[in-house]
């Protein structure tokens, strides 16, 4: 009877398991959906964006929008590594860490981390980032400004984040970020209207318009950069649920089986205690 009892808790605990992987993959699905809408969107406007800047700029170099500060640029390239708030992400964090790590020299970088995972990670490496940040709760309206005040101090800033290649694979990748908007910039088609200080006013100046265009479109494409890390990461927690459920669905079959072969064990001991009282009393 106790070994019945210990196969129907078991049977629960596992059912309760299965309801919930099936509930963390559906919630997984429906938020990567909804990056890709928010990704598709925020392209949009960058490219309106860049269209603007592309008439307005006073030069072909790309100033990180920081053209009138350009003498307290730090002589180091940072480093920012975008990882996950949690520890179910697989082990993609790791690699983004061992991969940044093995670039990484103290004399010419600065570390820059997005996600709790990942400073601790680099805490048991005996890394120090020079900040951190947590990675943003919300798929909307996401804020890069912060960051972006970190990456104007210095010379250069390559990101390394997770990259969604397909619900099943999940990489890492990294870009130098003023190459990255440029980039991005040749692939945007020229805007009709003509744009200069003979036909509108800029205020404060043009090379502040300028530097405002420069810094938005760095928060637009970090912000991205981020979305894109967040959905291989809940691609990684789908992969990581639909094995758990997988394993969790095999495992409650076979405590059915169990459970069922226990209960009629149980009730054929019991006819035999019945049968046998019965003997004894003719």
């Amino acid at each position: 009877m106790r070994q019945l009892v210990e196969i129907e808790t078991n049977r629960d605990s596992v059912s309760v398991i299965v309801s919930l992987t099936s509930a963390f993959e559906g919630i997984a699905s429906m938020r990567i959906a909804q990056i890709k809408d928010q990704v598709q969107q925020s392209s949009e406007f960058f490219a309106e964006l860049w269209r603007i800047y592309n008439q307005i700029r006073v030069d072909e170099l790309f100033h990180f929008g920081r053209r009138q500060s350009a003498e307290q640029v730090i002589k180091k390239e940072l480093l920012i590594l975008v990882t996950s708030e949690g520890g179910f992400s697989g082990d993609i964090d790791e690699r983004l860490i061992k991969e940044a790590l093995e670039k990484y020299k103290q004399e010419a970088n600065d570390i820059v981390v997005i996600g709790h995972h990942g400073l601790i990670l680099l805490q048991q490496r005996n890394v120090r980032p020079k900040r951190s940040f947590q990675l943003p709760k919300h798929d909307h309206n996401i804020t890069a400004a912060p960051l972006i005040e970190e990456v104007q101090k210095y010379e250069s800033t390559t990101v390394y984040y997770q990259s969604y290649q397909s619900l099943v694979n999940q990489d890492i990748k990294t870009i130098k970020l003023a190459t990255a908007v440029a980039e991005r910039g040749k692939s945007v088609t020229a805007g009709e209207d003509v744009i200069s200080e003979s036909n509108y006013i800029f205020e404060p100046s043009t090379f502040d318009v300028v530097d405002h265009l420069e810094r938005s479109m760095m928060q637009i494409t970090l912000s991205e950069v981020i979305l894109e890390s967040k959905l291989a990461q809940y691609a990684s927690r789908f992969k990581a649920m639909s094995v758990a459920h997988e394993r969790a669905d095999e495992s409650l079959h076979d405590l059915m089986w169990q459970f069922m072969r226990a209960k009629r064990h149980s009730k054929d001991e019991r006819l035999k205690e019945i049968l046998n009282g019965l003997r004894s009393a003719q």
